[in-house]
């Protein structure tokens, strides 16, 4: 199957030449992958992709593709809701590959998914936009990296910030001076989870492709807690809170302070208070340290689930009895103040001694819209969340997951990204094994 693919690489390029010649007014063929349940109280990011490209002029959400029949309706009510035709909807995501009308594919599925579909379409000669983390492990940031330059595709992150007027111009401020060298960013997840409780073995659902749905992990017996959602704190699917809305905090981040490898890693938590399926940590301190030309600067995250604050240092608004308690957002520290970003959409700066209100701004953007216009004019530098920065900030999730599940500091080569002196986290580094056919290919 790889191999099929792979000699796909060079029958897509058709799709290639095609959207290369195409104007402005030319319709953009898109696959969305993965739909949001809405019978979970959660709503999905791919239900955020699916009515993002359906208010676009010249873009089609052609199909739609979700192991669970019961979504695949979901998700074509939403697109005709809008006014569009009706999609296809297929379980299984090779049968996208095999279509050559399709443009691009747009990955909103679980964790361990992301890398191998997206180094697949690519092989495919399709574009791709792919949800955070882009990978589910090192490994898979590195593959996904070379896939979309071997086969010169047009790779979009979906870190929704990295499109937002507010949270961009925060960032050239801090490229200006505006609050000194800017050496330290803090960034916080504090928002309160309740317990999954435990879930039993069960009787697949009817409609579910379980086997495609695991993919690339181990095979297992069905469970709730298997599945829609709560995978995100398992870690054969997920990469817990850190991979969750940390991934946007962090790439945030890293993009503010302006560094890419770290030199050592440090990660303590747990998974405090309750007693239920979830492995990954609940609360966790971590800390990245870099060496940015010889200048030492240092970026820290913590996450909180239950009993947090909802205010933190310039971070988040005051709210109203009873309202649900949530602070997420970065800081950012120079000898000349402090800028703080909450979101995608809104920044302020605090400055001097005195901390005087400084420059601020409120206004979002839109990263699909963003990727459609990249895709468009074959033009990279367009990309506001180039694959090669979002592996970049991925891999931070992933060390310091890493730290934490070895239970010690990891010393970085910032050449290369590999742990030094450490056989046991370099391991990790990796899934081990991947289960066939689903298996991210050593060589793209």
């Amino acid at each position: 199957m790889n191999r099929r693919h792979f000699l796909m690489g060079t029958a897509g390029m058709g799709a290639f030449s095609r959207i290369a010649r195409s104007s402005p007014n030319d319709t953009i063929r898109v696959a969305c992958i993965g739909v949001g349940d809405p019978d979970i109280g959660v709503k999905g990011q791919g239900n955020a992709h699916l009515q993002s490209y359906s208010a676009m002029r010249n873009v089609e959400v052609a199909a739609i593709c979700d192991v669970d029949e019961r979504l695949l309706g979901h998700g074509q009510n939403l697109v005709e809701k809008a006014g569009r035709k009706k999609p296809a909807g297929v379980k299984d995501f090779r049968k996208i590959l095999d279509d050559k009308t399709i443009d691009a594919v747009s990955i909103a599925t679980p964790d361990h998914h992301h890398a191998l579909q997206a180094i697949w379409a690519c092989q495919a000669g399709k574009d791709v936009y792919v949800e955070k983390p882009c990978s589910h492990n090192i490994f898979e940031a590195r593959q996904i990296m070379a896939a979309a330059h071997k086969y010169d595709r047009i790779v979009q992150h979906g870190v929704n910030a990295r499109s937002g007027v507010a949270v961009r111009e925060a960032v050239q401020k801090m490229r200006e001076g505006l609050i000194g060298d800017v050496y330290m960013a803090r960034g916080i997840v504090f928002q309160t989870r309740d317990s999954i409780g435990r879930a039993s073995v069960e009787p697949v659902p009817a409609g579910v492709d379980y086997d495609l749905w695991l993919g690339p992990a181990a095979k297992r017996e069905f469970t709730r807690n298997r599945f829609h959602y709560n995978w995100h704190w398992l870690w054969d699917y997920g990469c817990g809170e850190l991979g969750n809305q940390g991934a946007h905090e962090i790439d945030i981040a890293r993009w503010g302070l302006g560094v890419k490898v770290p030199v050592r890693v440090n990660a303590i938590g747990g998974h405090f208070m309750y007693d239920d399926d979830q492995e990954t940590p609940n609360t966790i301190l971590a800390s990245w340290e870099f060496d940015d030309g010889g200048k030492r600067k240092l970026m820290s995250f913590e996450i909180r689930n239950a009993s947090t604050s909802g205010h933190e240092s310039g971070i988040g608004e005051e709210r109203k009895p009873g309202a649900r308690i949530r602070t997420v957002g970065n800081l950012f520290f120079g000898p000349n103040g402090y800028v703080a970003v909450e979101g995608y959409d809104r920044y302020k700066s605090f400055l001097g001694k005195e901390q005087q209100p400084g420059p601020g701004k409120v206004e979002g953007g839109n990263n699909w819209a963003n990727f459609i216009d990249a895709l468009r004019s074959r033009d990279k530098s367009k990309l506001n969340g180039p694959i090669e920065e979002g592996a970049l900030s991925v891999m931070l999730v992933h060390l310091a997951n890493i730290s934490y599940k070895v239970g010690r500091s990891l010393q970085i080569d910032p050449a290369t990204g590999d742990v030094i002196g450490d056989a046991e986290a370099a391991k990790l580094y990796r899934r081990a094994p991947y289960r066939a056919p689903f298996v991210v290919p050593e060589k793209v």
